[in-house]
């Protein structure tokens, strides 16, 4: 700063001397006036001299700045024209504007001025660059890679100020984008593989026919890895641990893991279909991370009834096949296993909370009840979770208040049991496994120790870290899980007729009357229900509908389009209290007619479109409302859509029907 103040002072200039001359012909003016008019004169010509030499040299200066505008403007323009990289100036309607030599020698046309870039360049963007005012885009031209900068001029600052421009610089980016391809394709896969029905399969053979029908099995599924140049190594008689490259696995999914057909057409003298389930891991940052999501996609694949692979890719998820029915395991170990582990948490716990999902059903509010009954069997305190009763429960729940009014007194809204619970507390999730459809997804959080208990096919979202979790998708349904938990949790575990007749009406309605979803362990759980005092006519008796009920019933079949020739699709007109039911059971009644396969009823509920789906097997409508965000099993699935109305919602569910019978999932 010092400098700048006193630089003026020590650097010569002109005016300085100027002014010392002016002084000395002042003075000059007092000793001797004829002098000092002679130095005036000098002085006046001295001034016009500095003046007159101030103005040429500004001129020349003026000049030279000119000079060296124009040489450094054509300078820029010819580097501009012959920059190493391509340049475009485009309009905001996409025509070229300007173009440099570098560009023009990508395209095979010459005359390419005013045409518009999208013509010339396929797949260019317009919209989203002209969205922004600097960015850039990746495109793929003439098997280059380019990453094409951009930099929008606002129209006030163009010659043509009704228009913006544009100004795209191409980089070629082929070389990073080849490697970038080559390193993801060469990323390694982890895919575990299971026999789902690896001891039933064993039993039911002819001992002579095992080590053939085990050697198929092992055989094709090393076929089908070498042909990936993949390799397979087997560690447990049914189980199977796969490495492959990522190039395949885009191969893979768009034959939807055929494997799984492929191992389900053995028949070399198994008298039962076999089926493989496969987990498959993908983008983990290491293989043991890879490895950590192929164990977690085969629990889904399981958990979802097996002959079905689940690729887990970070986050998200995919689905494969699942077109078979969940095969039932007849060996009862688990179930006595499951039961004594639960047992052993309701002794360390003061008090259990039973939670089941929102819009409780029968088999939800049954299996409630079963548990209860354990857990009072075991002298501790249990309170069942729910908001309040609805059309699917309200004959039960009015018997209970007439035969069994204690259980009133156990039963608390989502706000209570949010003020009861604490950490220790024990909590059992049963009829569900998905945290936002439970009836208080806040309480999963305040509570540790969660027990699941479902029958449902498993889905995305899943309970986080459960102590201990039974799901099983080859059940007919939850209360048939919690009755052979009761069988085998105590020698003394007596249940009263409404609790009996609770748990069989959750399994009467899963299984429509024991017509679908059933398998040995069905009636065994109902012979034993029946043993504990169930009487079937009052279980009947639950399933009754009012007359309005029947009648809105009846008015959803006879409006009922069908498609495909074998899918029902109806509606319920008008929004009632019990508008799930009645879809629900409508659903069901489509079903008796000729020809129909699957059917589906709309209704509206509380502003949101619920779509039922039933299927008598050849058609998976868990599948179909999977598309939609939904699930549920193969022959019974619903959803629940929001934001959408009627026609927006029946549009959405034959878009997804289409797409199902496109995939070739049907039988």
């Amino acid at each position: 700063m010092k400098e700048n103040k006193y630089s003026r002072f020590i650097a010569p200039n002109d005016k300085i001397y100027l002014w010392i001359i002016a002084i000395f012909v002042i003075v000059l003016f007092f000793y001797n006036p004829i002098i000092g008019f002679v130095g005036v004169l000098v002085l006046i010509y001295l001034i016009y001299y500095y003046w007159k030499n101030t103005h040429v040299k500004k001129e020349e200066w003026t000049r030279y700045i000119e000079g060296l505008a124009e040489e450094f403007d054509s300078v820029t323009k010819e580097a501009i024209f012959n920059m190493p990289i391509p340049l475009t100036m485009i309009g905001k309607d996409g025509n070229i504007r300007w173009y440099n030599t570098r560009f023009l020698s990508m395209m095979e046309e010459k005359d390419i001025l005013d045409k518009n870039i999208v013509a010339l360049v396929p797949g260019m963007k317009i919209e989203e660059i002209f969205q922004g005012d600097t960015g850039f885009v990746e495109i793929n031209f003439k098997e280059s890679y380019y990453k094409i900068y951009y930099n929008i001029v606002d129209s006030k600052k163009t010659i043509n100020s009704n228009d913006t421009i544009a100004m795209l610089y191409w980089i070629d980016n082929t070389s990073f984008s080849l490697l970038k391809e080559r390193y993801n394709d060469e990323k390694l896969i982890v895919c575990v593989a299971q026999v789902d029905n690896y001891d039933e399969v064993k039993g039911n053979t002819d001992e002579v026919n095992r080590p053939i029908v085990f050697a198929e099995i092992d055989k094709k599924i090393n076929s089908y890895v070498s042909s990936m140049n993949g390799f397979v190594r087997k560690y447990e008689n049914d189980k199977y641990i796969i490495i492959f490259e990522n190039a395949y696995l885009e191969y893979l999914e768009s034959k939807k893991f055929d494997i799984l057909d492929r191992i389900r057409e053995i028949d070399l003298g198994n008298k039962i279909p076999i089926t493989l389930s496969m987990g498959v891991g993908v983008n983990g940052k290491n293989p043991n991370q890879s490895y950590e999501y192929a164990k977690a996609a085969i629990d889904i694949a399981l958990g979802r009834g097996g002959d079905q692979a689940v690729v887990k890719k970070i986050d998200r998820l995919s689905f494969y096949g699942g077109k078979t029915k969940a095969v039932e395991k007849r060996n009862k170990v688990k179930s006595r296993v499951i039961s004594h582990a639960l047992r052993q948490l309701i002794d360390q716990s003061e008090v259990v909370f039973i939670m089941g999902h929102k819009n409780a059903d029968m088999d939800c509010f049954g299996a409630s009840i079963g548990i209860l009954r354990a857990v009072k069997n075991r002298n501790k305190k249990g309170y069942i979770v729910l908001k309040d009763s609805n059309p699917s429960i309200k004959n039960i729940y009015d018997r209970m208040k007439k035969d069994q009014a204690e259980i009133l007194d156990s039963i608390v809204t989502p706000e209570e049991a949010m003020n009861k619970a604490s950490k220790s507390n024990l909590l059992v999730v049963v009829d569900n496994h998905k945290p936002s459809f439970t009836e208080a997804p806040e309480l999963l959080k305040i509570i540790d120790k969660v027990v699941l208990i479902d029958h449902h096919r498993r889905g995305a979202e899943f309970i986080e870290d459960p102590v201990l979790t039974y799901l099983e998708p080859y059940a007919s349904s939850t209360c048939e899980l919690v009755t052979e938990i009761l069988y085998y949790m105590s020698d003394k575990m007596e249940l009263t007729n409404f609790e009996a007749d609770a748990l069989l009406a959750g399994i009467s309605v899963d299984t429509k009357n024991f017509t679908f979803q059933t398998g040995v362990r069905t009636f065994e759980a109902a012979s034993f229900l029946k043993r504990a005092g169930a009487d079937t006519t009052s279980v009947r008796q639950l399933f009754r509908d009012d007359y309005n009920t029947f009648l809105l019933k009846a008015e959803v079949v006879k409006n009922a389009k069908v498609v495909y020739d074998k899918i029902a699709i109806s509606r319920l007109s008008e929004e009632t209290e019990d508008s799930i039911l009645i879809a629900a059971q409508a659903a069901n009644e489509l079903l008796n007619i000729n020809g129909v396969s699957a059917s589906f009823v709309l209704a509206l509920t509380d502003g949101k479109i619920h779509i039922s789906g039933r299927s008598l097997g050849d058609i998976s409508v868990q599948l179909i409302l999977e598309k939609l965000g939904g699930g549920g099993h193969l022959t019974s699935a619903g959803v629940q859509l929001e934001n959408v109305n009627m026609d927006e919602s029946e549009e959405m569910l034959k878009k997804a029907i289409d797409e199902y019978l496109k995939e070739g999932e049907d039988k």
